[in-house]
């Protein structure tokens, strides 16, 4: 046997994460770092796009647009940022299903977009606890190491190990 072939892990691998690739797994690998980074990175970009938000604003009352296009800015941008933020959060939690309406999946990503301040919080939020998505991809995880160890307690053992009787 080659020493590749020792040095390959037999079963279900863990699935990466963004930021953090499988250090999530064991926690290694600079975890702790990167999650204290994502954090911070995070909660920066969600200010400085904040700062962004209101300089937009300005511009508008710089404008004189009258009140209903400043109140309809306010309500639309503020709509968007919850909206990313739950999506953002629930995805973290579950898979979503594959969208049956590509259209509708296109619509959310604007959506998103417009409400990226949403998307930002929910990464620091949830880095303050764990890696976002780690623990979905754990409990992934953990149901594949486990399948497989059921697969392999169910087998009797490799056939062509076995040896034959001899007749005598």
């Amino acid at each position: 046997m080659s020493e590749q072939q020792e040095t390959v892990p037999r079963g279900p691998r863990p699935e990466p994460i963004r930021f953090f690739g499988t250090t999530w797994v064991e926690h290694d690998g600079g975890y702790a770092l990167r999650r204290a980074g994502l954090a911070l990175g995070s909660l920066a970009a969600a200010v400085a796009g904040a700062l962004l938000l209101r300089f937009a604003y300005q511009g508008l009352a710089i404008a004189k647009v009258g009140g209903l296009v400043n109140l309809l800015v306010i309500v639309g941008v503020s709509i968007c940022t919850a909206l990313a933020f739950r999506r953002t959060w629930e995805g973290f939690v579950r898979r979503r299903p594959a969208a049956a309406d590509p259209g509708a999946e296109r619509s959310m990503q604007s959506l998103v977009l417009i409400g990226f301040v949403g998307v930002l919080l929910a990464y620091f939020l949830r880095s303050l606890r764990e890696a976002p998505g780690e623990q979905l991809h754990r409990e992934e995880y953990q149901e594949a190491l486990a399948r497989q160890e059921r697969r392999r307690s169910a087998r009797t053992g490799n056939p062509a190990g076995k040896r034959k009787r001899k007749s005598h």
